[in-house]
């Protein structure tokens, strides 16, 4: 995996395999999940054969949401709400999670997915990672999971993420990684060029979606990459967990001030 993945001085940067301007990243990302939304968790499900599941469970593992206190949580790109509703289950009756997605149709699949079951206790909001419709310093805990890969400005969504969270408050990030194990890696490769785009084909009606979402993967930073761009924005104890032989990992930072 290259360490790429990031805006350039040219004002273009990756899609997938491509190299386009800075403002058409944007609204192709927006076509790609439009075009997957309502089939989207089925799909995760299918891709990683139900890893996905265990990976978001360490998610929430290390984020430990609070049982008896307040606890205000932001979930980023997580439209469809597989990650808001784990926090909701595992934090107490105070726990309140703010769901926030650029694509509409994402959060239209998570608001009826989450009906009336958490109350007022979760809200789907429409906004952009690198310029967030929120307040300063408002939220305890920030998460993204298999999101930030999909923005165009990687550097000011880690800003902004930074911006929102009250001192004290932790940044978690869950996105796929480079592969360490050499066998591993060689069956990941051809699993994800050549099984991931029929699968996406045959159950989602487009294949070229996820060929994007496969080389994406591809162009994301190395861990060691993006941890610094994680302490560049500010963060501190900024660490990385790999999972399933470095499939995915988990980033994590402090904002201490």
């Amino acid at each position: 995996m290259k360490a790429g993945g990031h805006a350039s001085e040219d004002g273009t940067t990756d899609f997938g395999f491509e190299r386009v301007a800075l403002a058409e990243k944007q609204a192709r990302v927006d076509d790609v999940f439009r075009s997957v939304a309502k089939r989207y968790d089925l799909m995760n499900d299918l891709m990683s054969a139900g890893l996905h599941r265990a990976w978001k469970a360490q998610l929430i593992a290390m984020l430990r949401p609070p049982q008896g206190r307040p606890f205000h949580h932001l979930d980023v790109a997580g439209g469809t709400g597989d990650v808001a509703f784990r926090v909701l289950d595992a934090g107490g009756e105070r726990t309140r999670v703010t769901v926030l997605d650029v694509n509409e149709a994402m959060l239209r699949v998570g608001s009826e997915r989450a009906g009336q079951r958490f109350g007022e206790r979760i809200a789907f909001v429409t906004g952009n990672a690198e310029t967030l419709p929120l307040p300063d310093a408002a939220f305890d805990a920030y998460t993204i999971a298999f999101g930030i890969r999909n923005v165009p400005r990687i550097d000011l969504a880690l800003s902004e993420a930074r911006r929102v969270l009250k001192p004290g408050g932790r940044f978690l990030c869950l996105e796929f990684s480079n592969v360490d194990l050499p066998v591993l890696d060689k069956i990941y490769d051809a699993y994800s060029f050549h099984v991931i785009p029929r699968l996406g084909a045959r159950v989602a009606g487009d294949a070229e979606s996820y060929r994007y979402l496969v080389e994406s993967i591809r162009k994301f930073p190395t861990r060691g990459a993006f941890a610094g761009m994680i302490e560049r924005a500010g963060f501190r104890h900024v660490t990385h967990r790999a999972l399933s032989g470095g499939i995915v990992a988990i980033h994590s930072g402090w904002k201490i001030s």
